[in-house]
């Protein structure tokens, strides 16, 4: 049962804030990650950092000690759109207490920090996660504050370490930056990204029949310029020719602008005779 009190940073997370986002996201509450700002400096990173889980349909956002109190009116200006993850954030003075309903836990951080752990890629990581949670379990991710990162206390508890491929000699990733990236390979990991798309703009592929008349114009007109010389090359030039056209991938609109250029160089040539 909620409880009618709106109360903030208490060593416990605010009921009224989970009811209401239970009460919102329904069966939802289980199955994505929760992110977890821990001792977020900046009320414009927690902002980005809400637009950016937002962007790959994240809105479970924890938020631990946050240097400048909460709510934060920067976070709002920030958020762009994303203010509803903020109102219903879930707020906690103690990183503990908010990984207390947690089953499975991941640390960000581009540091070794002489600690026993598994250390994931964000797509390996977000890989284990969506398996877990479609297991039942509840997942976190936890992101560091905006200066150094998470402390050795925070890693320890969790279970495993998510570290991003960066340049070695300039490893500090902007926070947001860093939600941006687990967000995205969390999308990956539910299907929702098309890897390889061609917007066709108003047309369709070429046919096989297009594309070698096509082949066949281009060859009867160079044919008729002496193109194909000398004579025991012309074969081999012929070949090249039609691999070219059929390596290009060429819609119905590319077949009809080459067939009219074509068109346009036997009539500039005939006008000039």
């Amino acid at each position: 049962m909620c409880l009618e009190k709106e109360t903030f940073l208490r060593p416990v997370l605010s009921e009224v804030i989970v009811c209401r986002a239970a009460a919102r996201y329904g069966k939802r509450m289980v199955d994505i990650p929760f992110f977890v700002l821990v001792r977020p400096q900046m009320g414009e990173n927690i902002g980005s950092a809400a637009r950016a889980m937002y962007n790959f349909g994240l809105d479970r956002m924890r938020i631990v000690a946050p240097r400048d109190g909460w709510p934060n009116q920067a976070a709002v200006a920030l958020a762009s759109g994303a203010g509803r993850l903020l109102d219903d954030a879930q707020l906690s003075d103690d990183l503990a207490d908010s990984l207390a309903d947690c089953t499975y836990v991941f640390a960000t951080t581009a540091r070794s920090r002489d600690l026993t752990k598994p250390v994931y890629s964000p797509e390996a990581a977000m890989k284990i996660a969506a398996e877990k949670i479609a297991a039942g379990g509840k997942v976190a991710v936890l992101f560091g504050p905006e200066r150094a990162g998470l402390e050795n206390e925070d890693i320890a508890q969790a279970n495993a370490i998510i570290s991003v491929p960066v340049n070695p000699s300039f490893a500090s990733l902007n926070l947001a930056q860093c939600v941006l990236l687990v967000g995205y390979e969390w999308m990956r990991q539910q299907g929702n990204v098309e890897h390889d798309v061609v917007e066709m703009a108003g047309t369709n592929w070429a046919t096989g029949q297009e594309v070698e008349h096509l082949a066949r114009h281009y060859e009867d007109r160079l044919e008729e310029a002496n193109f194909f010389y000398p004579d025991h090359k012309a074969t081999s030039m012929k070949l090249n020719l039609r691999n070219m056209w059929s390596r290009m991938p060429l819609t119905r609109a590319d077949i009809q602008m080459f067939h009219g250029v074509l068109r346009q160089m036997v009539r500039w040539k005939e006008r000039g005779d």
